[in-house]
C-alpha cells in the first residue's frame, strides 16, 4: 500500500510555488505557498469518471460487481461471530431500492436527507442513495449533544431521516422538537410498536428498512446523478460555544479528494489492491472515515464495520484482520498502553530483549532503512506479536484528528510492522490537507506535506508572536485548493470570516520546515482538541462551570495529547466556609482548600453542573487543583481587563497539572 522506492521520499515532498511577503497597510505577513510535488505549476486535471461521489461508486460496481464491499458482524445468542458480506452488486441493488423509495415519498433533487446512527452498511446504502438521486446527505452525530440534533434537523431543513434503532427512541420522544418537522423516518432495522405510535403522533411516516426497500421495488425510479458543482453533503461540526456549523461539501470536493489520493498513492511501490480491508469505527458522520471509505470503494476494496462497542475493537480487529487502520491519537494511545502493560508482565530477561531489539531496529531506521528492512530478525522475534494484536495484516496506520505524541508514533513505527503516518485536515477541507510520508523518520511529529489538490501557507499572528517570515516560519495555517468547502450553510458572515481571498483560515498554528513539511504547534483561539479528536471550547466551559456557588473562578485545561480535562479552581471563600461549618471542618481558608473532602465536593458539583447543562462526556472535568489565591495581575496570570493569560497559567501550574494527569492515570489502573 505504501513503501517508497529507495531515495524517492524527498522527490515527493512539497514544492514552493509562491514567495512569502511582508504585510502592508495593516495586513498580516504571509509565508511561501507550498504544494505537493505532483502539482509544481498547477493542479493535475480531474481524473475522468470521478467527478462525483456517485461516479466513484457506480463505476466500481461495474468494474468489481462480485467483490466484497460492506461487512458486518453476525450476532448469535448475543455474541459477535464472523463477518457477513454484501458485494458491490448487492449493495447497488439496495441503493437503487432505497433511492426509489425516497423519490416515491416525495424527495426531490436538493432535498436534505438525515442519517443518524453508528457506522453500518445501511449508513452507506442511504448515503449512496442520496448520491444517486442528487439528494443532500446530512449526517448527524450524537456527540454534538441532544439539543444539537434538533438544531441540525431544523437548520438543514431535513424532511427524511434514516435512524439506528438505538437512536429512534430519542428521536421520536415526546420531548423531541425535530420529530414534528420530519416527513419520514426509516429505521436501519425495525421500529417498535411504541415508536411507530410516537411517529404517528408527530405526523411522521415510519418504516422499517425492509418495508422501505419493498416500497422502492414497487416504485422503481431511475437514478438522477448529480453534477460536480452540486452539494454532496452538509456535514455539521462543533461550534465554539453554541450551535454546530454546517460545512457544505460538493461532489467535486469528494471526487477531487479521492482522485488526489489515487495520484499520490500511485507513486509508491506497494499498491493498494482489491484485497485490502478497512475496519470502520471512526464515526461516518466525521470526514476522515467517510473519505477513507469512499477511496476504498473507488479501489473495489472492502470495508468491515465494528460491532458498535469501542471496547470490543480488538475482537473486531482479530476477526476482520484489516490491512488499514485509521484512528485518532487516543486509539493509538490505548494500543500503546496495552502493549506496555503486556510487556510489564513479561519476565525481566524477555523485557530486556524486547527493548534491546527496539533500540536495534530504531537505529537502522534512523540510518535510512525502511521498516521492513531495518531488522527482520527483531520483527520475527518480538514485533510480529505486536502486529498480531492488530489482526496480523495491518500494512498502513493513519493517525488524524489531533497531534499524535512522538513517543507513541515512534513506538508504532518500530513495533507495528506497518507504515505509520500522520495527517492533518478539517471537515472544511474535505479531509486530509496534508499527509506524512512513510518510512522516513524526518516526518515523525509532523503532519507531512500538502495533499495533491491543496495549497498551504502560514499567516502572521502578531498577538501570539508567530511570524511566517521568521526562522522557523510560524503562523496560522491557511489552506486553498480543489477540496475546500463552499461555505457554512446559512451563515455567510462566518464563511467570510474564515475564507479570505480564497484562503481558508484554520485557526491552527503551524511551523513550516524549509523542505515544506508542516508541524502543528498551537491553536489560535482558546479552542483545543483532546487526543480523541474532539474540540473543547475552554472559555465556554469556564462560563458554564463558573455558575457553581462554591467557585470564585476556574481555569479549564486540556491538550491534544490528553483525553481528559482538568482545572484549577479558586473556591468562593464565604461559601467555602459555610460548607466547612456545616460539615464539621475547621481552619483558615487556605487550610480548607487543602482538604480532600473539599476537592471531592467541588468535583461532584462540577459533575452535577455538567449533567444539568447536558455537556458531552469529554467536557466533564476529571481532576482539579484547589487554589486559595485568585488569579491576579501581580503573578501575570490575567490581563488588566481580567482575561486569562492561558500560556502563563499553564507555565505557573505546569507541575501541578502534570501531577493531576499522573494521578488520573494511576487511579485508572488501580
Amino acid at each position: 500500500m505504501q513503501g517508497l522506492k529507495s531515495g524517492e521520499n524527498m522527490k515527493l515532498a512539497s514544492v514552493q510555488v509562491e514567495d512569502g511577503r511582508p504585510g502592508k497597510d495593516g495586513e498580516p505577513s504571509v509565508g511561501p505557498v507550498h504544494r505537493n510535488s505532483l502539482a509544481p505549476k498547477e493542479f493535475p486535471p480531474p481524473i475522468p469518471g470521478m467527478s462525483t461521489s456517485w461516479d466513484i461508486f457506480s463505476t466500481s460496481v461495474k468494474k468489481f460487481p462480485d467483490n466484497r464491499m460492506l461487512g458486518w458482524r453476525e450476532f448469535i445468542d448475543g455474541k459477535a461471530g464472523r463477518y457477513l458480506w454484501n458485494t458491490y452488486k448487492e449493495v447497488y441493488e439496495e441503493v437503487l431500492n432505497i433511492g426509489s423509495a425516497l423519490r416515491a415519498m416525495g424527495a426531490e433533487p436538493g432535498s436534505r436527507i438525515g442519517i443518524y446512527g453508528a457506522n453500518c452498511p445501511q449508513w452507506i446504502v442511504a448515503m449512496e442513495a442520496c448520491n444517486g438521486h442528487s439528494l443532500i446527505c446530512v449526517p448527524l452525530y450524537d456527540t454534538l449533544g441532544p439539543r444539537a440534533i434538533d438544531y441540525v434537523i431544523e437548520h438543514a431543513e431535513i424532511d427524511f431521516i434514516f435512524v439506528q434503532d438505538k437512536k429512534a427512541k430519542e428521536l421520536l420522544s415526546s420531548n423531541s422538537k425535530s420529530a414534528r418537522k420530519l416527513k419520514t423516518v426509516v429505521c436501519f432495522t425495525s421500529l417498535t410498536n411504541q415508536q411507530k405510535i410516537d411517529a404517528e403522533n408527530h405526523g411522521t411516516k415510519s418504516f422499517s428498512w425492509i418495508e422501505f426497500m419493498q416500497m422502492g421495488k414497487e416504485n422503481p425510479s431511475d437514478p438522477c446523478p448529480p453534477q460536480a458543482h452540486d452539494i454532496c453533503t452538509i456535514m455539521y461540526t462543533s461550534g465554539t460555544s453554541g450551535n454546530p456549523k454546517g460545512v457544505i461539501l460538493t461532489h467535486e470536493n469528494h471526487g477531487m479528494y479521492v482522485g488526489g489520493v489515487d495520484l499520490f498513492m500511485d507513486k509508491f511501490e506497494d499498491k493498494m489492491t482489491v484485497d485490502d480491508v478497512y475496519l470502520s469505527f471512526l464515526p461516518l458522520a466525521h470526514i476522515l472515515d467517510r473519505m477513507i471509505e469512499e477511496y476504498f470503494f473507488h479501489k473495489g476494496a472492502s470495508v468491515g464495520y465494528y460491532q458498535g462497542d469501542i471496547n470490543a475493537l480488538r475482537d473486531d480487529l482479530m476477526e476482520l484482520k484489516p490491512t488499514l487502520l485509521a484512528g485518532v491519537p487516543r486509539v493509538f494511545e490505548r494500543i500503546h498502553e496495552g502493549i506496555l502493560k503486556a510487556l510489564d508482565e513479561l519476565r525481566p530477561l524477555r523485557r530486556m530483549i524486547f527493548h534491546a531489539l527496539y533500540r536495534h531496529k530504531l537505529s537502522w531506521m534512523n540510518a535510512g532503512y525502511k521498516h521492513r528492512a531495518a531488522s527482520p530478525l527483531a520483527d520475527l522475534l518480538a514485533f510480529r506479536k505486536v502486529s498480531a494484536r492488530l489482526g496480523g495484516r495491518i500494512r498502513l496506520i493513519i493517525s488524524g484528528g489531533a497531534p499524535l505524541s512522538s513517543q507513541v508514533e515512534e513506538f508504532l513505527r518500530v513495533t507495528s510492522c506497518a507504515f505509520v503516518v500522520q495527517g492533518y485536515g478539517l471537515t472544511e477541507t474535505c479531509g486530509l490537507s496534508s499527509l506524512g510520508l512513510p518510512d522516513d523518520l524526518a516526518f515523525m511529529g509532523t503532519v507531512g506535506i500538502p495533499s495533491t489538490y491543496s495549497e498551504i501557507r502560514l499567516e502572521e499572528v502578531p498577538e501570539m508572536g508567530y511570524d511566517p517570515l521568521a526562522n522557523p516560519s510560524r503562523g496560522e495555517i491557511c489552506v486553498r485548493g480543489k477540496t475546500l468547502f463552499s461555505g457554512y450553510h446559512k451563515n455567510p458572515e462566518l464563511t467570510n470570516e474564515v475564507i479570505k481571498d480564497g484562503w481558508f483560515h484554520t485557526g491552527d498554528i503551524g511551523e513550516m520546515q524549509p523542505n515544506g513539511i508542516l508541524k502543528i504547534i498551537d491553536r489560535k483561539k482558546n479552542i483545543f482538541k483532546l487526543s480523541q479528536g474532539e474540540y473543547v471550547a475552554a472559555e465556554y466551559l469556564e462560563k458554564v462551570y463558573g455558575f457553581s456557588p462554591i467557585l470564585e473562578d476556574i481555569w479549564v485545561y486540556g491538550d491534544s495529547f490528553r483525553s481528559a480535562l482538568v482545572a484549577v479552581v479558586v473556591p468562593h471563600e464565604e461559601n467555602t466556609k459555610k460548607w466547612a461549618k456545616s460539615n464539621g471542618h475547621m481552619g483558615s481558608f487556605s487550610e480548607l482548600c487543602r482538604l480532600d473532602q473539599l476537592r471531592n465536593y467541588i468535583l461532584l458539583e462540577l459533575k452535577m453542573i455538567a449533567e444539568k447543562n447536558q455537556l458531552r462526556g469529554f467536557e466533564y472535568i476529571k481532576g482539579i487543583l484547589v487554589e486559595p489565591l485568585l488569579f491576579d495581575i501581580e503573578r501575570d496570570l490575567i490581563t488588566p481587563t481580567m482575561k486569562k493569560k492561558r500560556a502563563h497559567l499553564l507555565k505557573h501550574y505546569q507541575e501541578e497539572i502534570d501531577q493531576l494527569y499522573r494521578n488520573l492515570t494511576a487511579s485508572k489502573h488501580q
